[in-house]
């Protein structure tokens, strides 16, 4: 796959990890489902993209 294609699949998954993490953690604490989608946004706007892109492949 193309490297460029390959980081933009890493950046995706990240971003979908750490929005249904968020979205799970909210849940736990009791927001409502407006609050978890706040939650989920601000979790990947604070995803540290350039160590994501850094690091080695899993």
């Amino acid at each position: 796959m193309d490297d460029k294609l390959e980081i933009a699949e890493r950046v995706r998954q990240a971003c979908l990890q750490q929005a249904l993490d968020a979205w799970e953690q909210a849940g736990i604490s009791g927001l409502c489902g407006e609050g978890r989608w706040e939650v989920a946004i601000n979790a990947i706007r604070q995803l540290d993209i350039a160590k994501l892109i850094e690091s080695p492949q899993d």
